[in-house]
């Protein structure tokens, strides 16, 4: 509590260029002398993807062939809401662990005073298509794609819908959170489970694409021609799809 409140009452005082710099020195300075694994990454950022959510031992998994290469990573949601200077833990965090890689981050919220370098951030909705591909235009393709936004099951499906077909060959897209898929403010259920339109039930039903060359159907077969879909992978509240 006393740190957060130092820390508060430095963010209040001090110019924001400043603020931010010395903040980075200090995480920088963590990151020297800790292991660099990415739950060590994460307890420095401050990110909830270990603490709450124990998301990092599964990511680190996936991502280790990777660490080292040139990936092109796109965050969906940046955090902090609708505090422009809030938020960007979880980017800083992915810039440490690809300490070659291009980092984009898009928020429904103008979060443009949280990019610098190898941090590219843009403003808008990840319920729009059009906004989607031209940011996709810009810093694509992605290797990466993690969504952790709005949790509203029509912004996952068509995000999924619109960046999935965008992806480098290999890619991995990543939906956090999936316990939304059962809550109504989310626009999921628990009482209808087996029905509601969520993206719990849109992934399960796409496991039977990881078979597709095996479908008798030809016209199906080119109908969902964009859905390259090597695996899918569900864990808890995560959902991880391999682009072939």
């Amino acid at each position: 509590m006393l740190a957060s409140s130092v820390k508060d009452f430095f963010r209040k005082i001090l110019p924001w260029p400043l603020y931010r710099r010395l903040k980075r020195i200090r995480e920088e300075s963590k990151v020297f002398f800790s292991r660099r694994d990415l739950t060590s990454l994460a307890r420095i950022y401050q990110t909830d993807k270990w603490g709450r959510h124990f998301y990092t031992p599964i990511y680190s998994q996936a991502f280790s062939d990777l660490r080292y290469k040139p990936v092109r990573l796109l965050e969906i949601g940046i955090g902090g809401y609708a505090k422009s200077r809030m938020g960007g833990n979880s980017l800083r965090m992915w810039k440490s662990y690809f300490p070659k890689g291009i980092i984009t981050g898009i928020d429904i919220y103008d979060k443009t005073d949280l990019a610098e370098s190898r941090i590219h951030i843009y403003t808008g909705d990840q319920s729009d298509a059009d906004f989607l591909n031209r940011v996709s235009n810009i810093e694509g393709p992605y290797d990466v794609i993690i969504d952790d936004g709005s949790h509203m099951q029509s912004h996952i499906i068509l995000s999924f819908e619109t960046l999935f077909p965008l992806m480098a060959s290999g890619g991995i897209y990543v939906i956090e959170d999936t316990q939304t898929s059962y809550w109504p403010k989310f626009e999921g259920s628990t009482k209808e489970m087996a029905t509601v339109n969520s993206a719990m039930n849109y992934f399960i039903n796409k496991v039977h694409h990881v078979n597709k060359s095996e479908w008798i159907k030809e016209d199906l077969q080119k109908e969902y021609a964009h859905d390259d879909i090597a695996s899918i992978s569900f864990y808890h509240n995560l959902i991880f799809i391999t682009k072939s």
